[in-house]
């Protein structure tokens, strides 16, 4: 009896089965829809995505807003020289000069380069690289729009690569200065330049480091890195954030070729406004100065030292009559801390002074073998440097 009622019940269920088949087959609006309603929200979602897809990129991806913020205020800047050639013994030769004349006797020839350049100020001052404008007698500077104007050096600092330009006009687009201490390992930047004179070039990337220092490019180092493409000619250009704001000048490459090779190096904004006030204020920059050579301290050295680590700058040498001389400063001293501000090596030690006023008085702290002292400085003023010849 139970076996008859299960195969009753399993042959029902079969027709059952068959006829919803069936039905959602030939004639599925006879079915309820309960289950159908996501289904306009599933096919809107879809061709939303697809139309977007149809249509580029999101303006979230897009960093054409930056771009039309910053790049008016990115020039192009053509530099040229006197420079003297290799002079052929012939030329001292008078008979040689009596046939073939005196303009065989002229061994000058003008040498140009290029860069680029970021109006700071709607009146005409222009920052870009000191190495871009350097010894140059003549320089024009091409705006966005394709205009040229000439540009005179309103002064420069080549210890941190830095030059300040002004030309002769008015109401230019003037670039807006960011917060280069703000960034961090990792945001969106671009580099706006002018490469191998192609043109102005747009070129995105990442903060890859910060402050980095030790590349022996520059006196005073805290440069930000980038893989953001910089090439010969974006010297002087701007690296701005994801909103256009200046974050740094585009100042060095490191590379085998020639080329980026995504290690680009920038001066940040902080360092670059620091020193264009001074520059527009007075021509010149004014640093610190207390007479000393630094050394960095080896893991060896504060073995040597006895000292608890490698923290600090061991002081080379000390010039006579010089501040720290004055103070009592010896070499072998190990230096630890200005105004209570540590030192963490000799760069750190270099970019501590150089921020203080000359004139002003400092507390140094110092470890002479194995005591502790602490002497009072009155700062100098840093020499400037010797010109190239």
């Amino acid at each position: 009896m139970l076996h008859r009622l299960w195969l009753v019940f399993a042959q029902t269920a079969t027709v059952c089965l068959a006829a919803l088949f069936v039905v959602s087959t030939l004639k599925p609006e006879w079915l309820p829809s309960r289950g159908a309603a996501p289904q306009p929200a599933v096919l809107a979602t879809v061709q939303t995505e697809a139309a977007s897809a149809a249509a580029g990129p999101s303006r979230a991806e897009s960093y054409h807003e930056a771009v039309r913020r910053s790049s008016p205020a990115v020039v192009n800047i053509f530099s040229s020289k006197e420079v003297r050639a290799p002079r052929n013994p012939l030329l001292n030769d008078p008979l040689f000069r009596r046939f073939f004349g005196e303009q065989f006797g002229d061994d000058t020839q003008r040498a140009t380069s290029l860069g680029s350049g970021v109006i700071v100020n709607a009146s005409g001052y222009i920052l870009t690289n000191h190495h871009v404008v350097e010894a140059a007698d003549e320089i024009e500077v091409a705006l966005s729009d394709g205009k040229k104007l000439l540009a005179k050096v309103v002064g420069n600092d080549p210890e941190t690569d830095l030059a300040v330009l002004r030309v002769n006009a008015e109401k230019l687009p003037a670039i807006t200065l960011g917060e280069s201490d703000q960034l961090r390992v990792g945001d969106s930047v671009l580099a706006i330049g002018n490469p191998f004179g192609v043109g102005q070039t747009v070129t995105a990337g990442i903060v890859s480091a910060l402050g980095r220092s030790g590349l022996h490019i520059n006196t005073f180092e805290n440069f930000i890195q980038t893989d953001a493409a910089i090439n010969p000619g974006n010297s002087g250009g701007a690296l701005v954030d994801a909103r256009g704001n200046l974050v740094g000048i585009n100042t060095a490459i490191y590379s085998r070729s020639g080329g980026s090779m995504g290690i680009g190096f920038a001066i940040p904004v902080s360092t670059a406004r620091m020193v264009m006030e001074q520059i527009i204020r007075s021509g010149t920059v004014t640093r610190g100065w207390i007479g000393v050579e630094v050394q960095e301290i080896t893991p060896a050295l504060a073995e040597s030292f006895k000292l608890p680590d490698a923290r600090g700058a061991i002081i080379a040498g000390v010039l006579r009559g010089g501040p720290a001389d004055k103070a009592g400063v010896k070499p072998g001293d190990v230096l630890t801390a200005i105004n209570d501000a540590p030192v963490a090596d000799p760069q750190n030690m270099l970019n501590l002074v150089a921020a203080l006023q000359p004139g002003s008085a400092v507390k140094m702290k110092l470890r002479r073998q194995a005591q502790a002292l602490e002497v009072s400085v009155t700062v100098g003023r840093r020499p400037k440097p010797q010109a190239r010849e």
